[in-house]
């Protein structure tokens, strides 16, 4: 049987000024600007096209201090990706830059594994540290979707459509799973927040927003399995990924960029 392949996406949304110390657990001593990107990612292939992650909208990102750069649907619509006419959304956890814009989907299937909803819902979100990354609304209109039929469910691994897998590696969250795809230059993981940035992952040292430390540096090593290389490890917050890799098009510079090309070297 032939290989499926796909055309991949990263589209930049936000972005937030940080310092390199409050990016690793334990800090780091270079101090240094190391802001975060806010990214969804779309799978492209010949018969359908996949969001991966929602993002957070305008109301959250003022009240949280999150800019956006240019709204999620406007992204979408540069890709030629009307909303209303995706069928499936994979949301890798619950976190409020990864499922807010919950109205901008509105006949989407929301894919997500079991334990996140059960750890989103469930006695940790009784400690204020872990429950501060999560939106009531955001959580609550996951379960009106449950109820309306509009949530697909996985425990683990699972083969979500030719030529992509869902992999659940917790760590971050309770649930948080990561995007197997395969395109042309190899096997390309969307880490999503299993790797913040490629120095979490480089120097093996975890993003202090975490639920499960061990589970997380156990992930880093999945990531590596499951990926062709790092270089075919996307994380989910590194300005880095716009620099590395090539623009979709001229007037997408610093905003989407192709991950089935492969990174531009220095």
């Amino acid at each position: 049987m032939d290989q499926t392949f796909y055309r991949m996406f990263a589209v930049r949304y936000g972005r937030l000024e940080r310092r390199s110390p409050q990016n690793f657990i334990g800090g780091d001593d270079h101090d240094v600007p190391m802001p975060l990107d806010y990214f969804v990612w779309v799978i492209q292939g010949e018969q359908a096209s996949y969001v991966v992650d929602t993002g957070y909208g305008e109301e959250t990102g003022r009240r949280r201090g999150r800019s956006i750069t240019r709204s999620v649907a406007e992204g979408l619509g540069a890709l030629g990706i009307d909303p209303a006419a995706v069928r499936d959304v994979i949301l890798t956890h619950l976190h409020y830059d990864h499922a807010g814009n919950h109205d901008l989907f509105p006949n989407a299937k929301y894919h997500l594994q079991d334990s996140e909803m059960a750890y989103c819902t469930g006695r940790q979100m009784c400690h204020g540290f872990l429950a501060h990354h999560y939106e009531c609304e955001d959580v609550t209109a996951m379960v009106r979707n449950v109820f309306d039929g509009r949530v697909r469910f996985h425990d683990g691994a699972a083969d979500f459509a030719p030529g992509i897998s869902l992999h659940r590696v917790g760590g971050h969250t309770g649930g948080q799973q990561v995007v197997r795809v395969s395109t042309r230059r190899g096997w390309v993981v969307l880490a999503s927040d299993a790797a913040h940035f490629y120095a979490n992952l480089a120097r093996g040292t975890p993003f202090p927003a975490i639920y499960h430390a061990g589970e997380m540096l156990e992930g880093f090593r999945t990531l590596r399995a499951l990926a062709d290389s790092d270089d075919h490890i996307i994380p989910g917050h590194d300005p880095e990924v716009i620099r590395r890799y090539p623009a979709f098009s001229p007037a997408t510079e610093g905003w989407i960029v192709r991950l089935d090309q492969p990174p531009r070297r220095p």
